[in-house]
């Protein structure tokens, strides 16, 4: 695969952040995606979100899996870190990484098939850690990468592009996350920039496990009528596909709506999805009057987005494993390791 490199050159007037960089200073190589694909979007967005924090390009880290989602790391930041793992295993190799130096920002970005199918055993247990980090989901209902499937994050009664509908009930990233105790809970719409990019900035912000899971349409394989997660349905409430051999460039459907309105977005194909917004009398503290509110909307037929759930109160991994404040990468090595009578006394609390 070839990569076109974009130019170097940059306006002179561009805004600088406090460090003196410019948001041209936190993009990575050319997009491959399909045009018009989601992703490229919450690329954009993280963009901006990272920039207008002005974190130190080095102090980031890039995690990934496998899928469409798994290659946007590629597109941001090019000078931070970075590891694209194998399928579903991002939060086990962010966890280690974590581990290892807790100094760093790390970001994941997933996909519904990487985290809700072979991944999901991982999901939950980064989630019991509150592992710190900013988990994104780039939900589009279906396997980009391996020509359409249903992931499980597809409604029942959705229509593939070839075949029957979906029988099976799908797994909600954001209710799996309450049930859990993740601590900040966000979703988000690929097109609404306004809203994304500082649901990001409190996900990177926050200290434990912040999930931000995005309404993310796949222009090919599930933007047409019968999709739950199309643009159109996500407008009215979400899409439609071309042929695998060509998928026609598609404009990115932007959304702009005030908290507390639905607002329906029509997909390129012409069927509809609705969003609403949580207004401000809305209770993030409570898990229980959050589940109460995302069910009734969903019953409803609509895709609740903004900031779900947020509990400040609970010991991050490291808190809660009782780890030094120093991060290990930075310790000597007869730091790290106990001696034989050390490791005896750990033993010995396990017999």
């Amino acid at each position: 695969m070839s990569y076109i490199a974009k130019p170097k050159v940059s306006h002179p007037g561009m805004p600088k952040n406090k460090l003196g960089l410019t948001s041209r200073d936190y993009e990575g190589t050319v997009s491959t995606l399909c045009a018009g694909c989601g992703h490229d979007s919450v690329t954009a967005a993280i963009i901006q979100a990272v920039f207008e924090l002005g974190i130190e390009p080095h102090m980031l880290a890039k995690m990934s899996g496998i899928g469409c989602s798994s290659k946007t790391p590629a597109y941001f930041v090019k000078e931070a870190h970075g590891f694209n793992s194998v399928h579903g295993r991002m939060p086990s190799v962010t966890t280690g990484a974590n581990a290892a130096n807790r100094d760093i920002t790390y970001i994941g970005v997933s996909g519904d098939g990487d985290s809700l199918s072979i991944g999901v055993g991982q999901f939950v247990h980064a989630i019991r850690r509150n592992l710190n980090m900013c988990y994104v989901i780039e939900n589009n209902g279906v396997y980009g990468l391996t020509k359409g499937q249903f992931s499980a994050s597809a409604d029942i009664g959705t229509v593939p592009k070839k075949g029957l509908p979906n029988t099976q009930e799908p797994i909600d990233p954001i209710s799996t996350a309450l049930s859990l105790g993740a601590t900040y809970i966000a979703r988000s719409f690929s097109g609404d920039k306004e809203q994304l990019v500082p649901l990001l900035k409190g996900a990177m912000m926050h200290r434990g496990f912040a999930l931000v899971d995005i309404v993310s349409p796949c222009v090919t394989f599930n933007n047409h009528e019968g999709s739950t997660k199309s643009y159109a349905h996500t407008r009215q409430f979400y899409h439609h596909v071309a042929e695998i051999d060509y998928v026609r460039p598609s404009e990115e459907i932007e959304a702009a709506y005030a908290e507390g309105e639905a607002m329906p977005i029509i997909l390129h194909d012409g069927s509809t999805i609705i969003l609403r917004k949580v207004d401000k009398d809305y209770d993030l503290t409570s898990r229980a009057s959050s589940f109460k509110y995302l069910r009734e909307r969903f019953n409803a037929g609509e895709i609740t987005t903004g900031l779900l759930y947020l509990n400040e109160a609970r010991a991050e991994m490291h808190e809660l494993l009782g780890n030094v404040d120093k991060p290990l990468s930075q310790l000597p090595l007869d730091g790290l390791i106990p001696g034989s009578k050390e490791l005896k006394k750990l033993q010995n609390r396990y017999r």
